[in-house]
Formats: C-alpha cells, structure tokens, sequence
C-alpha cells in the first residue's frame, strides 16, 4: 500500500522544525480535518441524511475492510485498478517467496466504493429487510488515484439505495431524494443528465460494432463532452474502421438537438432490450414531470452518457454542475449484482452524492454548523462557570469554557474562528437561565 509518506526515519531528539514538519503531513491524497472543518462536513452530512430520511431511506454501515472475492469481482469497474490491498497476517519469508502475484499476498482490500459492499451486505441480510428496502450509506472510501482538486485518495461518498423495486418509480425517489439533499445545503444549480445502457449497447450494434467491441467502443463515445462528435470519429476510426467513425458521427450529429432525441432514439434503436430502454427512459421522465421534475434543477436525456461502472444494466444518471468540473454525483440501475453474489434475483437502483466536490462547492458559501457559547471565566472562579456551563448544557446549549483572555478581542477573534457564535463573560454578562 502506497503511503506517501517520507522514506527518512523521523529521530525524537532531532530539533530541525523543517524536517518534523515533512515528515507529518498526511499521505497524498489524504487530509486531516481542523475542528471548523469537520463541524462544516457534519453539518452537510446531517442536512443530506435528513432530506434522505424524509424518503424513508434507513441508514446502515459497512466495514471499511472487504474480502478480495467481493472487491475484484468485476463489479467496480476501473475502481478495482486503484484498490488498496491488506497484506495477509503472519506471512515469512517463505510465503513471500512463493508469491507469483501481488494478489497472493493479500486477502482483503479498502473498499473503493459503497456499492458492492452494500450488495454483500443485502446479501447478508436480506431476510431481516424490508422489501423494497432503501438504504443510506455515508463513509470514507480508498482509491490510489492521482490527486487533484476535487480527486482524493480518501474521499467520503453519500449513497442512496433501492433494492425489490423493479419498476421506474425507484429511479424517480433516487432523483428526487438526491435533489432534495442538494437543495437543503444551498446546491439549486445544474443538470440531471439520463440515459440507458440498453440504449447505448443497442446505438453500438446499430453502428456495426461487435458485442465484444462495446465496452471500448462506448468508452470514446464518452468522451464527446471533451473532444467533440469529430474528435470521438477520429478516435473510433483510429481502433476500427471509417465506417464505424462515420456511422457513429452521423448518429451523435442526428442527437444533436435535445427536442427530437427520444424520436431519433425510437427510430435507431431496433433490438428488443433496446427499445425497452427507450420506453424506461420516456416513463421515467413522464413520471418526474408529473410530480415536478427534478426542480431546482433541470433534467436532459444525454444519450452519450455512459457512466463507468460495467454493472449498470438500465437507467443511469448524473449531475452536471457549471462550476464543477466532471460530475457532482450519479448512479443507476445495477439489476444482477446481487444474483451473482448470492443467486437471489433482485433489482437495485442507487444514487451517489460526490460528497469531496460538494465541500469544494460550499468552500466560499455559508454553511449552518449550529451555535456554540463560549463562557469566559477568570481563572480562580472556575467552579462557578463549571455550574452555569452545566446549567446552560442541561437547557440544552452547547457550552465551551474558556479563561479569559487579556487581549479580548485577539480571544473573540480565535472564538469565531472555532465555530463559536456567542460568548458569555461572567465578569460581565448574566446567564439568562437557571
């Protein structure tokens, strides 16, 4: 497991102030959390599990640890390339020299995403669960990534699940549910981009592509937002033919126009599977217009929307943001996910807040982390603001006590700086309870 950390062995009795201080600082990719900070993260959080609890969502937790058979199944996409593995205990030098693979020495892995521990989890548990079942998941997860702005190594992620419920109506509560958080943290900005993985299996056969060429095929189709419909052509001709490149250019070009995609779609969709995804897709949007669509933000069917996770089957979904770069979450139906863990059929929908690029949104917005009162005291009077802090507490306020400081305002400067948002002097001011 990479660390990221200083080779150069850190001696206790060294003074050199530049040389501790290269030696503490987290991993790439990894961050501590100062008191103002993580009070901002849990108080988002909180919003967000609220406006899912209203939905009837039950949250649940998963270990941070998962066996490598869950973890390398194939489920998680590129995911399973950027995963942190746990070497297994007790290995000698003999194991070590046995090893033919970094896999033989390691048995289990940081999860790098909330889905597949959630479908062992089902699978675990599914007897004592409601059908359907709707789940919150909020929790760190570990990727070796390359670090950037909004990309971490350890990145929190808020998901939204649905399991036994077939139909389109699971996808509806998972857009609305997510809109609805991103509503209660001041986030009323951007777009619902929708398709169906049916559809873009059914555009590539159309298209001349072979089954096992799809994949590839749909991972340039992707890239139309950064490299344009001629650029994706020149990038299909380049692995396959001019007349892939072409037939494909002429298909996004007829899609160009948002008012006429669902009719080009169920025109050029022929197989079964994927005229039924276009008959998902227009039930979808019918239903989240009769019940007020996605507002405050607006709601498009993007038919070059892929999403990389290979266990989506169905709808998929993402929010674009005009001051984000990539997307702000998404997600999808992922049917056959729990059937080959366990051999039970069930349907799954579920929605993921990127939670990292959230807090980046909110850097230069107000968040509502709620009061603190600080109590100042003078030091030899420290039992009588032990029992008004105590009183104060028992009426439910939150308390922190500090002595008083001589440069007052230095010390209320400090104080807002922690979080707080009034402060009591005993020398002073009056407790106005007890």
């Amino acid at each position: 497991m990479e660390s990221g950390y200083s080779a150069t062995a850190i001696h206790p009795n060294r003074q050199d102030k530049d040389f501790f201080v290269s030696n503490v600082v987290p991993p790439r990719g990894m961050r501590d959390m100062l008191p103002a900070q993580a009070q901002r993260r849990h108080a988002v959080i909180d919003a967000i599990t609220q406006a899912y609890r209203r939905y009837g969502y039950q949250q649940i937790e998963t270990p941070a640890v998962e066996s490598l058979r869950y973890l390398l199944s194939g489920e998680g996409g590129d995911n399973e390339k950027l995963m942190y593995r746990v070497m297994k205990r007790g290995l000698d030098a003999e194991a070590l020299g046995a090893a033919e693979t970094p896999d033989d020495l390691a048995d289990l892995g940081l999860r790098y995403d909330l889905t597949v521990p959630l479908a062992r989890f089902f699978a675990a548990h599914r007897a004592h669960l409601p059908t359907p079942f709707r789940s919150i998941q909020i929790g760190p997860v570990w990727r070796a990534d390359r670090p950037q702005r909004g990309r971490y190594r350890q990145l929190t992620q808020c998901d939204i699940d649905i399991f036994g419920e077939p139909g389109v109506i699971a996808e509806v509560e998972l857009i609305k549910a997510t809109v609805s958080a991103l509503d209660s943290i001041g986030i009323r900005e951007g777009m619902i981009r929708v398709n169906d993985r049916r559809i873009l299996t059914a555009m590539m056969t159309s298209c001349g592509f072979d089954t096992d060429d799809v994949p590839a095929a749909l991972i340039q189709v992707d890239k139309v937002d950064k490299i344009g419909i001629d650029g994706v052509g020149e990038q299909i001709a380049s692995r396959w033919s001019d007349i892939h490149a072409g037939k494909i250019v002429d298909l996004l070009n007829s899609l160009a126009e948002p008012a006429t995609r669902m009719d080009v779609l169920a025109e050029c969709v022929t197989t079964e599977t994927g005229a039924a995804g276009v008959e998902t897709l227009k039930q979808l949007l019918h239903l989240l217009d009769s019940v007020g669509g996605a507002a405050p933000l607006t709601i498009e069917l993007d038919p070059t929307l892929v999403r990389g996770m290979g266990y989506y089957t169905g709808p998929v979904f993402e929010i674009a943001h005009p001051q984000v770069p990539g997307s702000l979450g998404g997600g999808g139906r992922y049917d056959g996910m729990i059937e080959r863990i366990s051999g039970a059929s069930t349907p799954a929908c579920g929605f993921s807040i990127g939670f990292e690029r959230v807090m980046d949104l909110l850097e230069s917005r107000e968040v509502a982390t709620g009061s603190l009162t600080a109590l100042l005291h003078d030091a030899a009077d420290a039992t009588h603001a032990l029992v008004e802090a105590e009183r104060m507490r028992a009426d439910g306020i939150d308390v922190v006590m500090f002595v008083r400081a001589r440069n007052r305002r230095a010390q209320l400067e400090r104080l807002a700086e922690q979080g707080v948002t009034e402060v009591i002097d005993l020398r002073h001011d009056a407790p106005t309870h007890g």
